[in-house]
């Protein structure tokens, strides 16, 4: 089953410093039948205002994962960690048995990222954070592994059974992923994509589960964000 949940039909909240688009149910916006995919629990789409940002605020029991599309996000948390994620870059936080944590835009420029929201599988293990530059023109092509939640990938390790992957595809090209039938993967594209034939737009939300193999054929140049999850 390939689901497409266009870009237009996402939840909107506009705050001014902060214009949000969600892809699943959150705060304000409801929608039953858009609670989640598996394991995946938020994606949203955020456009953060220059010299703004996110003020202090907790969470526990949750793995959350920043990519950032253009700018850069500055992050500060209570287990004294701080760090600057800029573009094609990621950070990770495991919430555990809680942290509060502030995510400010210090650049003099908007900045663009998708906050995604996974179900932890460990409630209550000990709070992390991490980050690491994952340079675009090493992904081009083919996807690469970004976080996942076995500790030996090498890369950002999270507190569950998932993964998140990132490619930039040229126009006119196209890339494969194998993929077990009864996972639950999201795709976001930047550019016009068909994904096994189905066409999706810039920033659409794209649902795939029972599928065993992923083809992705690009109309235009395109930054795909996927996450695999149980």
């Amino acid at each position: 089953m390939i689901d497409i949940r266009k870009f237009d039909s996402l939840g909107h909240a506009d705050h001014g410093w902060l214009d949000a688009h969600h892809h699943f149910s959150f705060a304000n916006y409801y929608d039953p039948a858009r609670m989640g995919w598996g394991r995946i629990r938020v994606w949203n789409d955020d456009t953060i205002g220059a010299r703004s940002g996110f003020p202090p605020h907790p969470h526990r029991d949750m793995e959350i994962v920043t990519y950032v599309r253009t700018g850069a996000i500055t992050h500060q948390d209570s287990m004294g960690n701080k760090g600057r994620t800029a573009a094609g870059d990621v950070q990770v936080m495991s919430a555990g048995t809680g942290v509060t944590h502030a995510e400010y835009n210090l650049e003099d420029e908007a900045t663009t990222l998708f906050q995604i929201w996974i179900e932890t599988d460990r409630p209550s293990a000990a709070p992390s954070w991490g980050a690491m530059p994952f340079p675009k023109d090493s992904r081009e092509g083919s996807f690469q592994l970004l976080a996942s939640g076995d500790s030996g990938d090498g890369v950002l390790t999270i507190n569950a059974d998932a993964r998140v992957l990132g490619a930039t595809v040229n126009a006119g090209d196209s890339i494969a992923i194998d993929a077990e039938a009864g996972r639950h993967l999201y795709l976001v594209p930047s550019g016009r994509v068909r994904v096994n034939g189905v066409e999706a737009g810039p920033r659409d939300g794209v649902a795939i589960t029972g599928e065993d193999r992923i083809e992705i054929e690009a109309e235009d140049d395109s930054e795909l964000v996927l996450v695999d999850a149980a």
